[in-house]
């Protein structure tokens, strides 16, 4: 079976991995000219290292990442405000989690496609699906080529991606009301005092940040504002640092370690859950298909989670395409959708800029049980995979908010 590929990142690859593994020979088409991802990090949770694992990508994961076994939070005076205990989240849920920059999970994916001998061509932007003579999909490509695989995958992101359009008819991104600069900052002495993730919450304003080594830190500073203020500005450093400059530390230090060139501004959007994720031959996966908010800490983890479930959907398939569409979707559909909304829920409160709200938000946290929200986490992260134990999670008990203070 031929297999396409629209999409080069994280979903695109881990899909084309795990087909790999299973004996396919996808092909992966990225519309970018050179390897590059949006975003400066991500935390990698245990149901990702779980789907690393079976790709036999962990070790190299391992040596690039962090390990952090604590998440503290503070409101934007310093005061705690609880946390979660990370490595308590790790035994129970049987695997690590890492803290990576998105550039070195992209390229350990490119090293093992390499390795794997997939092919991966860039500067191949797709612009168009249209079904031939037979009902099968033609994707056509801005330089004027065409594929006509078997299979297409659309794993091409939650902006402007072509293969949702041809899907679902729309692919029009929502703004969710904030804005996040992200960076990377990076320093010839410790950053931090340890892996940590730490997490400040203001009102309608919020600092994350996330060690892979006590001189390597990547964090996101978001803040309320209408999509025509959601523009770069000739000094986003200084931007980022007049409006967190009263905030504890190590905000100020970490904005101040970054280049001035490498901050970037966001404008976040997500999408709307699709009723369905494929037509004709084409799949839709990653943030194609469901795009969560970073506050559902979840984007990455999904995406290597889609590559599990369609590699194990294609294997069992006893009929046609149709039968694994359809119980991939069956698999994924609830518990992406459900990510999806815990993230606007939590961005909701998050973001809020009533004192008041902000001031109950900040009770709640700090009187939530840890050990609840491990196993909440664990059971809302790790449902549909054989983890804990070997045990498949088939319900999820509880709100599932814990699984929202995160930052990606």
């Amino acid at each position: 079976m031929e297999i396409g590929i629209l999409g080069g990142g994280i979903a695109g690859l881990s899909v084309a991995l795990a087909l790999r593994k299973q004996g396919y020979n996808p092909r992966v088409y990225e519309r970018r000219a050179v390897p590059a991802t949006m975003g400066a990090g991500v935390t990698l949770w245990p149901n990702a290292s779980f789907v690393l694992e079976e790709l036999g990508l962990l070790q190299d994961i391992a040596a690039i990442g962090g390990r952090p076994l604590t998440m503290r939070r503070q409101d934007a005076a310093g005061n705690a405000l609880g946390g979660l205990d990370i490595g308590l989240l790790d035994r129970t849920m049987g695997y690590p989690s890492y803290t990576v920059l998105r550039r070195h999970l992209q390229q350990v994916l490119l090293d093992h496609a390499a390795r794997a001998k997939i092919p991966v061509e860039f500067g191949r932007r797709a612009v168009a699906i249209e079904l031939d003579a037979h009902g099968r999909a033609v994707a056509h490509f801005e330089n004027g080529a065409s594929i006509r695989p078997d299979l297409l995958i659309g794993a091409d992101g939650r902006m402007g991606s072509v293969a949702r359009k041809f899907v679902a008819g729309d692919n029009t991104p929502i703004y969710q009301g904030f804005v996040n600069w992200i960076g990377v900052a990076q320093g010839q002495h410790p950053l931090v005092d340890d892996i940590s993730i730490q997490d400040f919450w203001g009102a309608g304003e919020r600092f994350g940040c996330v060690p892979i080594r006590p001189d390597l830190v990547y964090w996101a500073a978001a803040q309320v504002r209408p999509l025509h203020e959601a523009t770069p500005t000739a000094d986003m450093r200084k931007e980022v640092e007049d409006l967190f400059a009263q905030w504890p530390e190590p905000v100020a230090h970490l904005i101040r370690s970054t280049p001035a060139n490498a901050i970037q501004l966001i404008a976040v959007h997500d999408l709307e859950p699709l009723h369905t994720w494929s037509r004709a031959n084409v799949l839709l996966v990653g943030d194609a298909a469901h795009a969560p908010l970073p506050t559902s800490g979840q984007g990455a983890c999904q995406a290597l989670e889609d590559a599990w479930h369609l590699a194990r959907c294609l294997d069992g398939a006893s009929g046609g395409l149709d039968d694994v569409f359809q119980a991939f979707s069956r698999i994924r559909a609830p518990k992406t959708a459900r990510l999806a909304e815990q993230g606007r829920v939590f961005a909701r409160g998050l973001f809020a800029t009533d004192p008041e709200i902000c001031r109950i938000r900040n009770e709640r946290a700090k009187a939530s049980d840890p050990v609840s929200d491990v196993q909440v986490l664990a059971a809302g992260w790790g449902q549909g995979l054989p983890m804990l134990g070997g045990a498949e999670i088939t319900s999820v008990e509880g709100d599932g908010i814990g699984s929202l203070y995160r930052i990606e």
